[in-house]
């Protein structure tokens, strides 16, 4: 498909969202991984957390040229989550695909995400799984969340392994904010409280360890890895029996309280 084919679409069918802070380092290489993929159907959506570097610069010298890409600031800076949200709002595709400014992204990995949904259309969220499944493979809410937390844990991915419908993203009221690292964790299980979830075995992104990425204060992760599972099991309509969930929050407190 080529570059003038996309114009005519009329809307990208994949936006892919890149937040970015102080990544002067990666975020080229970030944005040429995405722009070079063998899928061309996309806008790729940069928004800058108010970086102190060259971050905003390095985007908006490559965004000129190349049209499918779309670069903001934000005056003051939002945090992690608030800004994937934040980009997430500035999206025009069917599909939000998430890619962190300091990896990149597999020549064929948005191709190979698109053509596997496409295979599932009563699901609206693709994730990537550590579990050797020799294939895709698909489960619904009813017998995802016994899975998850009686057998292996599947719905732990960050947003860089998955693939959401945007219209879906927007109607569960997008990533939470209150759970610092583990926003993802609370979303990933409202998400599959409300469809049918595509399990991804296949690599499509390379993430990138490095000395600058956030660590975390251990009390700090621990003490939200504990509230949102504690919020969740409490707010969310898990379809478990109230026995399952009871020792499910047992569990939790018990993980918390010895650590």
């Amino acid at each position: 498909m080529s570059h003038s084919e996309t114009k005519q679409k009329g809307y990208p069918l994949v936006s892919v969202l890149m937040t970015a802070f102080n990544r002067e380092e990666f975020i080229a290489e970030a944005m040429e991984s995405v722009l070079n993929s063998s899928y061309s159907n996309f806008e790729l959506i940069i928004v800058d957390d108010a970086s102190s570097d060259k971050t905003f610069k390095i985007a908006t010298q490559i965004a000129g040229d190349d049209s499918r890409v779309k670069v903001f600031r934000n005056e003051v800076n939002l945090g992690d989550y608030p800004n994937r949200n934040r980009a997430a709002s500035y999206a025009c595709g069917k599909w939000l695909f998430f890619v962190d400014s300091d990896d990149t992204i597999f020549p064929d990995g948005i191709k190979k995400c698109i053509d596997l949904m496409s295979e599932y259309p009563n699901s609206s969220l693709g994730m990537r799984v550590f579990n050797n499944a020799p294939k895709p493979y698909s489960l619904s809410p009813d017998t995802i969340f016994r899975e998850h937390f009686f057998h292996h844990p599947i719905l732990t991915i960050g947003p860089g392994g998955t693939i959401i419908s945007r219209d879906f993203f927007n109607t569960i009221n997008c990533y939470p904010v209150k759970y610092g690292p583990a926003n993802d964790m609370y979303f990933n299980l409202k998400a599959a409280t409300k469809t049918e979830v595509v399990f991804i075995p296949f690599e499509f992104q390379f993430y990138r360890r490095h000395d600058g990425q956030e660590i975390n204060n251990s009390f700090s992760y621990l003490f939200n890895s504990y509230l949102y599972l504690k919020d969740a099991l409490k707010d969310l309509s898990i379809p478990l029996t109230s026995k399952e969930l009871d020792w499910i929050s047992k569990k939790n407190k018990r993980r918390f309280v010895t650590n």
